[in-house]
């Protein structure tokens, strides 16, 4: 995938603290590895419980749990944010 891609980050709510709500948090790493690699983000709240999806063409090319993402960082030591950014590399 050529640097520049636009990909689009679904998250949906998941809970915390006795609470379900849509945070960001979580997505910080996987944003930041998307970007760093040259990539225009662009999140996107949906309906899905604890769900976070890529999509790059109209494709979905990488789908995970939101609660296995790892909380805050930049992502370089998470094994999912490096699943993710190979699968956006893939795209093509």
């Amino acid at each position: 995938m050529p640097s520049n891609a636009k990909v689009y980050l679904h998250y949906g709510p998941y809970e915390a603290a006795g609470t379900v709500e849509y945070r960001q948090s979580r997505l910080q790493g996987l944003k930041t590895i998307l970007t760093r690699a040259g990539h225009i983000v662009e999140l996107r709240p949906f309906k899905d419980w604890n769900t976070v999806e890529l999509w790059v063409n109209g494709q979905k090319v990488f789908a995970c749990d939101i609660r296995n993402l790892d909380y805050g960082g930049d992502g370089d030591l998470d094994p999912l944010c490096q699943d993710a950014s190979e699968a956006v590399r893939r795209a093509y």
